[in-house]
């Protein structure tokens, strides 16, 4: 009998360390927001979470109160919605609150690539280099944007970071890229994109190209240089193919959509763009050279980068989260929330504060980076486009994509634009808007 105890014990131990991780033990401390860990074990809410976020928090808020602790997946999200103390938790320092160990998880599970805090601080100082600041303007001034329909975005920005190619292979590479967007129902077909990209972006495949961007050549090198694998850096190429496309299209199509809705403010920005081609000396014309889209030119056109806010302020809407990396007490507005290490505290500024003008007063960035692609591409669409006003109504958004990025439509938008060339209509053709 002497030998079921340890049998016995080990079991017991190992049904305890399960009952521990399926949170069948977490109760709510003294001065801790309210928790709430949902119908299933260790998924807790994590069905109804993805099947629409937004509704999702709203029952929540109005069940809990503006803070509240919830089991997502194994994890314990708290959800601030109280849009007066999102600038505190931004603001909260990185020795408490930490993006960079939450976003390294997404990254290794999502794209199958481990950073570190060192390459975070290269990622940074490389896009910083490259992608801001004079840099951008050897980026965007060669761009071929005028031979492509909506996915132009997808191709200008690829052909300008990963190189030249045969055209054909950058329409397959996009409609494979759309896949990725619309969210691989299975595992396998997941593992197939990937694999899939990653030989597209191989470093052997990348180096045969020509007009290579600074920004991918110096992130290769770099990450070569510290004895990182050829198979790694291959995935590091399609995490930054994503970085640079997964939010840019997306939110061209709404951007565009909208002017052509608002015809008032399609004449205003129209002028502006004139405005700034006069300026620098440049005219479109047939046979002529492409428009040398710069820095400085971005920088001259306050109606379009309002135009580019307020079209992100109503379809960003990215969940923003922290890694909370010790026991701490959370500064809200109007009281103190303590909260337990290892948990994740996230606002979602899409429900709370985009969606009301009025408070858009809280600082509150809702897609880094995406502003000043997405104003390049719609100034040269505008310089080169005659665009009509479709006659569908603006569709739903997909509800499934919340919390990712800029939001997808359900359905595609048909229009029709004339191609300009010297003030003269070229040709008058039909053109599918979509933003799959």
């Amino acid at each position: 009998m002497s030998f079921l105890f340890p049998i016995l014990l080990a079991l017991f131990t190992s049904l305890l360390g399960g009952l521990y991780l399926l949170g069948a033990f977490r109760r709510r401390r003294p001065g801790e927001p309210p928790l709430d860990k949902g119908p299933l074990p260790w998924l807790g809410h994590v069905l109804e979470f993805r099947r629409d976020t937004a509704k999702f928090l709203e029952r929540m808020k109005h069940k809990h109160g503006d803070i509240f602790t919830v089991q997502l997946g194994g994890f314990y999200y708290t959800f601030l919605t109280d849009p007066h103390s999102f600038g505190l938790v931004v603001k909260e320092a990185r020795a408490k609150l930490d993006f960079n160990k939450f976003a390294r998880h997404l990254i290794q599970r999502v794209f199958g690539y481990p950073t570190t805090e060192e390459e975070h601080k290269l990622i940074q100082a490389s896009s910083n280099k490259h992608l801001m600041g004079d840099g951008l303007v050897l980026i965007t001034q060669d761009a071929e944007l005028f031979n492509y329909s909506y996915n132009i975005a997808f191709h200008a920005s690829y052909l300008s970071l990963f190189g030249n190619e045969y055209e054909i292979e950058s329409d397959e590479l996009f409609c494979e890229f759309r896949d990725t967007q619309l969210g691989p129902s299975d595992k396998r077909e997941a593992e197939r994109l990937k694999r899939l990209f990653w030989n597209i972006l191989s470093v052997q495949q990348v180096k045969s190209r020509e007009n290579i961007s600074d920004w991918v050549n110096e992130s290769q090198q770099e990450r070569a240089e510290l004895g990182m694998e050829d198979f790694m850096l291959d995935r590091h190429m399609l995490l930054l193919l994503w970085a640079s496309q997964g939010n840019t299209g997306p939110a061209s199509f709404w951007l565009l959509l909208f002017l052509m809705k608002h015809p008032d403010a399609m004449e205003a920005v129209r002028g502006e763009v004139e405005e700034v081609l006069r300026e620098t000396g440049q005219e479109v014309k047939r046979g002529g050279p492409l428009i040398n889209l710069t820095r400085d030119m971005l920088q001259s056109t306050p109606i379009l980068d309002s135009v580019v806010d307020e079209s992100l302020r109503m379809t960003a809407a990215p969940l923003l989260t922290r890694a909370v990396l010790d026991d701490m007490t959370l500064n809200m507005a109007n009281r103190q929330q303590y909260i337990r290490m290892g948990d994740r505290v996230s606002l979602f500024p899409y429900t709370t504060v985009q969606t009301d003008p009025e408070t858009q007063k809280v600082n509150i960035t809702a897609c880094p980076g995406v502003s000043m692609c997405t104003g390049s591409i719609i100034l040269l669409m505008l310089t080169y486009f005659d665009l009509k006003n479709p006659d569908e109504e603006i569709p739903d958004i997909d509800l499934q994509r919340l919390g990712i990025g800029v939001m997808h439509s359900t359905k595609d938008i048909q229009f029709r634009y004339r191609v300009i060339l010297g003030g003269i209509a070229h040709c008058l053709c039909s053109f599918q808007l979509n933003t799959f």
